[in-house]
């Protein structure tokens, strides 16, 4: 799909951020979030759908071919995600880096329970989180992410916009009473799962696809064991971070061996051309 090249990053973010404040003040004004929500997670979480209302709001007034239609067609079109291979980490990847993180802390000697993971519930935690993931990549994937990497490579773009995507859930994690230590430490590894999904994004060109490892990630948060309890950022955000790290050097590597192949020298790419 052409992009149309006046889409600005920026007045999608600013929309994003403007949309979002009304919530979080009514967030603040409600209060606490009630027992049952999942991961009690406040009113503010609401603001997920902003981020696909700016997305249509700046769609609409660029006129862009296709519309608005055009924006939910890429959304729901997993006929974009070729080949379905990709379908295995967009799936696993995310109950994998959970899995690590809760070994890595019963290694460490952290005071954990037996796991009790409720698989029962996936399935509605997943519809639930799906559509929550169909407002934000409706933004970050589907609007925001082709005109940074057109600008931009792969790892800077991610960075660019992982940044970003932290910053807009600093809000409600503070109405959530997370403390600052825990939302740097989670927001760390928010920007390395938007490293992840952009170079997803770059190889599939699916907005499905993120959608649906964007609900993955969510699930196994809310499933880590004994229904997130036991999460510790700190040590997720290092096994994601490690995981973005060994993407972008197998990228690196990858694009090395072909520039030493395409000039027949020693030298190879700078590290910035990974895509």
């Amino acid at each position: 799909m052409k992009v149309p090249p006046v889409r600005s990053p920026a007045k999608f973010f600013a929309w994003t951020f403007a949309l979002s404040v009304p919530i979080w003040l009514a967030g603040a004004i409600i209060g606490d979030a009630p027992v049952w929500a999942p991961m009690r997670l406040p009113i503010s979480a609401l603001a997920a759908v902003c981020p696909i209302v700016a997305a249509m709001l700046l769609t609409a007034r660029g006129r862009e071919a296709g519309g608005i239609r055009g924006l939910w067609r890429r959304v729901f079109d997993h006929r974009e995600l070729r080949p379905k291979g990709w379908y295995v980490p967009i799936v696993l990847l995310m109950p994998a880096v959970l899995f690590v993180s809760y070994w890595v802390m019963r290694l460490t000697g952290r005071p954990l329970p037996e796991a009790e993971v409720p698989l029962l519930t996936a399935p509605l935690l997943f519809a639930l989180y799906f559509v929550a993931a169909v407002g934000e990549e409706g933004g970050w994937t589907a609007y925001a992410t082709d005109p940074l990497l057109r600008r931009h490579n792969v790892l800077t773009a991610g960075l660019l916009l992982g940044l970003v995507w932290a910053s807009w859930h600093v809000v409600p994690l503070v109405q959530a009473h997370r403390s600052a230590g825990w939302i740097a430490w989670h927001g760390l590894s928010i920007v390395a799962l938007r490293v992840i999904m952009v170079w997803l994004y770059a190889r599939t060109g699916s907005v499905f696809g993120a959608v649906v490892f964007h609900a993955m990630s969510n699930v196994s948060y809310t499933l880590f064991p004994n229904n997130g309890s036991h999460y510790d950022p700190a040590v997720t955000a290092v096994v994601i971070g490690t995981v973005a790290l060994g993407i972008g050097t197998a990228v690196w590597w990858r694009q090395a061996r072909h520039h030493r192949q395409d000039t027949g020298g020693i030298g190879g790419a700078h590290p910035s051309a990974w895509r």
